[in-house]
């Protein structure tokens, strides 16, 4: 494989290609001239790009711009045809699953229901769910450039099997990722499911500006996330993050009771534990994070009813601090992010109880902040790293398509031109 020389044309015509790439991203659609001002390449340089991404399949006309002084200015934008994704968020009683373009809009979604399969042909199950997402915007699986898949485990990258996991059959056989990959002809990755909600807390939630950050799932089962540096910390077989297993004060450990009883934070502060918390102090709800969401409402009130909310919510923050204070004394985070259907529901009363917790049991501070992500935020991060690697693929060897393979150029510095684009042609006098 070749790569672009340092100073040659071809490098400078893919530093190029791929700053007006990310600026149609984020801006488009353009005419030529703002697509100019906004990287700082001359007319013929613009043109010249424009006519090549064209050439490339990377970027279409969208029209024109009337109404303004000068000529009718023809508008350009990224080609949503260009790439597809597609995210799967794995459960044990369903699949879910949604398809976006290169640009990121969301084209089709499916869910696959899966109740009471014990095993049974994985890759038969992710080519259902993908096939019921792709159908309705007109794809073939096949087409696909990537596909993410969130599940709660981990792959360990020296056996390449699941762990983590029993709670999801099927999916624990060697060589998992090699087999999906295989068995649906596409690239696919395996990502735990609270690292990709982490993922979309970094890009568009609460995490966003932070490079140091913990987040904690809090729903049926209990997990957290680990960013380090502004990298993701999955650890060396996979497991970083898993703390439901991580010995709590309050909690039996895996010495007490054995491996397969319930232990450890999960025992503490996961979805049983906490409704039994809820229902011992007379609140009601089918579900942990319904019970949480009935504590909340009444914590404003007062009387008995009130009081007896405010106590739970209080003993319930107290246990979570428990394992984040030991999170927080080996990571030192900026923040903490709380997500999941419990620490949600518990809303605004919750968070300020689980800060105060934690600040009174850690020397580090880090504020505690409620996820702000709407929707369902496995499939928002498995969309964002699948669109990173297919736009990395894509957006840097533009020329290398047309005229032998070029590696991804580096991005060049954030002020002045966009991505440090570079004039190859001589402005006009």
């Amino acid at each position: 494989m070749t790569r672009p020389i340092a100073g040659t044309p071809s490098l400078l015509r893919a530093i190029n290609d791929r700053a007006a790439l990310m600026v149609l991203l984020e801006r488009g659609p353009l005419t030529r001239p703002e697509l100019g001002a906004l990287t700082g390449l001359s007319k013929p340089t613009a043109s010249q790009l424009l006519a090549r991404l064209q050439e490339a399949g990377l970027v279409v006309l969208d029209g024109i711009r009337e109404g303004l002084p000068g000529r009718t200015a023809e508008l350009y934008r990224i080609n949503p045809r260009a790439a597809h994704v597609a995210a799967l968020d794995v459960t044990p009683a369903r699949i879910a699953a949604a398809v976006a373009d290169v640009t990121g809009a969301v084209v089709a979604e499916h869910r696959l229901a899966t109740p009471g399969r014990a095993g049974g042909d994985v890759v038969e199950r992710v080519r259902a769910a993908l096939t019921g997402a792709c159908g309705p915007a007109g794809l073939d699986p096949t087409e696909l450039s990537r596909v993410v898949v969130g599940i709660g485990g981990a792959v360990d990258p020296s056996t390449g099997r699941l762990g983590y996991a029993a709670h999801i059959p099927g999916w624990h056989i060697p060589d998992l990722i090699g087999t999906l990959r295989d068995g649906i002809g596409v690239p696919i990755d395996v990502e735990n499911d609270v690292n990709l909600v982490a993922q979309a807390e970094r890009s568009r939630g609460s995490a966003r500006g932070h490079q140091d950050y913990v987040l904690l799932w809090a729903d049926e089962g209990i997990g957290a996330a680990l960013v380090i540096g502004g990298r993701l910390h999955r650890g060396a077989t996979g497991g970083a993050g898993e703390v439901g297993y991580m010995p709590v004060v309050g909690a039996p450990t895996a010495r007490d009771v054995g491996r397969r009883a319930n232990h450890g934070f999960q025992a503490l502060s996961g979805g049983p534990a906490v409704l039994a918390l809820m229902r011992a102090h007379g609140l009601r709800g089918s579900t942990p994070s319904g019970a949480v969401r009935n504590a909340a409402a009444l914590a404003g009130r007062g009387g008995p009813d009130g009081e007896s909310a405010r106590e739970a919510l209080r003993e319930l923050a107290g246990r979570l601090a428990m394992g984040l204070a030991a999170i927080t004394a080996v990571v030192d985070p900026e923040v903490v992010v709380l997500s999941g259907g419990v620490l949600l529901a518990g809303g605004e009363v919750l968070r300020e109880s689980v800060e105060r917790e934690l600040h009174a049991l850690t020397i580090p501070r880090p504020r505690v902040l409620l996820s702000t992500l709407e929707g369902n935020p496995v499939l928002a991060g498995a969309l964002d790293l699948a669109l990173g690697a297919v736009r990395e693929e894509l957006f840097g060897p533009v020329n290398g398509r047309m005229n032998g393979p070029v590696n991804s150029p580096v991005n060049g510095p954030a002020n002045g031109p966009a991505n440090g684009a570079v004039n190859t042609s001589p402005s006009p006098h």
